[in-house]
């Protein structure tokens, strides 16, 4: 059975991206199965057959070169694809990270006695229902423009923690290399908009059922501010000087949705901010990575957690992999999405997250 013309069409562009800069393609053509290209190479040689080969088996492909009147004729044949299984790592740690957050929103924040009766942890769900939507959103946005750009990439893994949120977030895992930055931006800005739109949203929701207090030295935690959060405080509560902002659970689970995207969106290695900077500035992302630790360090005598953050970043390593072709460039659209994205992460930073 053949495939539908839209799917072998996108089949035969992915083709073409991964081949840009190596192979000048005369014609090419889905015969519902395999892909079959004719053209000439840029160069020749043994390293361009291995780096031709390279580039299409990690999408899928194997391959098979002849020579044909002087040009070369490719034939792609998809490799055998395996039967799905069941992520049941994927969904154990999700279910730990339901009843983590759940916990962290009735101990902490309902201050209910949870350990004396465990059915009380119900009452984090003003709490934990909004976290794990604005992770969802974030992690979910990556899966599905994983897919539809056709890269290979697992299901979220949610991290579940003994903390004040009650997870460490989530993280997805990229099982093949991305063909091109546009690709790359594609991928790397999808998790944090939409996260950052449904983070707002909850904010919005939850600063309505807030309350304005006098302000009380050296009680409980003070959260710190981003340009995002003074803004919808203001326009929502208009706080009035020598007064603080008690937050509903469900405004604190706004608060850490910001908190999550701008770290996330850190021009380190291979976050989202790191995919993104990269996508924009190529090569030059390594010395903006570098300078974004330099400045965590000092930043890290306010927060100890930029120390935390400056020590992940050379562990994770600071410069972002080159995709399979970069030398095919980003369109205006792309790039008008990666200046959103870092408009984002100003709006979202916040240099003393808690005191």
């Amino acid at each position: 059975m053949k495939r539908p013309k839209m799917e072998m069409q996108k089949d035969m562009e992915e083709c073409r991206d991964a081949l840009w800069g190596l192979f000048l393609i005369k014609s090419i053509y889905h015969d519902g199965r395999d892909i079959i290209i004719l053209g000439t190479p840029t160069f020749e040689g043994q390293s361009w057959q291995k780096a031709t080969s390279q580039r299409l088996t990690s999408l899928g492909y194997s391959v098979r070169f002849e020579h044909n009147d002087g040009q070369i004729l490719l034939e792609l044949t998809p490799l055998g694809l395996k039967k799905p299984s069941i992520p049941k790592t994927n969904i154990i740690l999700f279910a730990l990270t339901v009843l983590t957050t759940f916990a962290a929103g009735a101990l902490f924040l309902k201050g209910q006695n949870i350990f004396a009766n465990p059915l009380l942890i119900i009452h984090g769900a003003s709490f934990a229902v909004p976290l794990l939507l604005i992770l969802l959103f974030h992690e979910f946005g990556h899966y599905l423009m994983s897919k539809k750009r056709r890269i290979k990439t697992s299901l979220p893994y949610f991290i579940p923690g003994p903390t004040i949120l009650g997870t460490f977030g989530a993280v997805i895992k990229s099982k093949s290399p991305f063909r091109s930055k546009r690709d790359l931006l594609d991928v790397g800005a999808a998790g944090p908009i939409p996260g950052f739109i449904v983070a707002v949203i909850v904010l919005i929701l939850g600063l309505s059922h807030s309350q304005i207090t006098a302000q009380i030295p050296e009680e409980g935690l003070t959260l710190g501010n981003s340009l995002i959060f003074l803004l919808l405080s203001n326009l929502i509560l208009n706080v009035p000087p020598g007064h603080d902002v008690l937050l509903s659970p469900m405004a604190f689970a706004g608060w850490a949705g910001l908190i999550v995207t701008m770290l996330n969106l850190l021009p380190i290695g291979q976050l989202d901010g790191g995919h993104i900077a990269y996508a924009l500035l190529g090569k030059h992302q390594k010395k903006v990575a570098r300078f974004t630790v330099l400045a965590l360090i000092p930043l890290g005598f306010l927060w100890m957690g930029w120390f935390i953050w400056a020590i992940l970043a050379f562990v994770i390593n600071l410069a972002h992999p080159s995709t399979l072709n970069d030398t095919i460039p980003l369109d205006r659209k792309r790039k008008v999405v990666g200046f959103i994205s870092l408009a984002i992460f100003i709006l979202c930073f916040t240099p003393i997250p808690i005191k």
